[in-house]
């Protein structure tokens, strides 16, 4: 079994986050992705790249961070005794593109790697991340699409991986005080070393490689859909059942604050809108009430 790579990890991030970054500016054909690299004082550091009022999209960033320090803060070791004393390296790319258009969906992806060492002993190590669709006004070929692209990148490394990953992204990206889930799901994993590093790494690369696969196609369908008034009040409700995951649930934006990662990137995935309406709900029968009865729901897309 080969011993953990963190170069090679980082080395791939930053070709992910090209790539990413360099197809959405030219899908968006509008504003480019504007550059922000930073240091963290207590060591690492990663270049943000947003993007803003954009032909496209209204808001977007893909980043990649690299952080590193003597000892993980005492929130975060207390969850996982095992890193008490131990260095750490945390790297990853994670991306938050949200539309305008109240038809194309908002899309988030990340993939990262956590590396934590002392020495004498062998190093705990994982990888984690996953992708997940949020739309607005729900199209079934879309959801199908979007869960076939990860059923597809999952394959090669067996059958259980899909399934899995896709129950855990269902239950993850889930707002327990609202009771309903924050969009159509995809894949989400965390804690991944049983395979060893070569295999584990494998997948994580699959799983980063299929995120524009699974994206594009569904922002060239609908980009020229006519909205109106009525349609982007609703995605500015439906935004902030967004907010309300990333600030009260999200992991990485826990880990991130507590790490004492860079703020600015941290609260990138917010989207520039939003609004929240006092007991609101939607008409019966309504499109808007459509993704409440059909997508909201986890469900199996593949046999859709």
């Amino acid at each position: 079994m080969s011993a953990p790579d963190a170069a090679a990890v980082k080395e791939y991030l930053l070709a992910l986050q090209d790539r990413i970054s360099d197809t959405l500016g030219q899908v968006d054909g509008g504003a480019g992705f504007e550059e922000d690299s930073w240091e963290r004082e207590q060591g690492g550091g990663g270049r943000s790249r947003v993007i803003k009022d954009g032909a496209l999209i209204e808001k977007g960033g893909v980043n990649f961070s690299h952080v590193y320090g003597a000892g993980l803060p005492a929130s975060a070791s207390a969850h996982r005794p095992e890193l008490a004393g131990r260095s750490f390296e945390a790297m990853g790319v994670s991306l938050v593109i949200h539309p305008r258009n109240p038809y194309v969906p908002t899309s988030h992806a990340n993939v990262r790697f956590f590396i934590a060492e002392k020495e004498g002993e062998p190093p705990v190590w994982w990888f984690g991340g996953g992708f997940d669709l949020t739309p607005y006004y729900g199209f079934d070929e879309d959801c199908v699409h979007w869960h076939k692209t990860a059923e597809q990148a999952c394959a090669p490394f067996g059958e259980d991986i899909y399934p899995r990953f896709k129950q855990w992204c269902d239950d993850y990206f889930y707002l327990k005080h609202r009771d309903e889930p924050r969009g159509v799901g995809g894949l989400f994993f965390d804690d991944l070393n049983d395979k060893g590093f070569d295999d584990s790494f494998a997948l994580m690369r699959s799983i980063g490689d299929a995120y524009l696969p699974a994206y594009v196609p569904i922002i060239e369908k609908r980009r020229d859909i006519p909205y109106g008034e009525r349609q982007r009040d609703f995605q500015l409700h439906r935004r902030g059942r967004y907010v309300e995951f990333n600030l009260v649930y999200d992991r990485g934006t826990l880990f991130g604050l507590q790490s004492g990662g860079r703020t600015e990137s941290i609260l990138m995935s917010l989207p520039p809108e939003v609004r929240w309406d006092y007991n609101w709900a939607p008409e019966p029968g309504s499109e808007e009430a459509v993704l409440y009865e059909r997508y909201l729901k986890p469900r199996n897309w593949l046999e859709e």
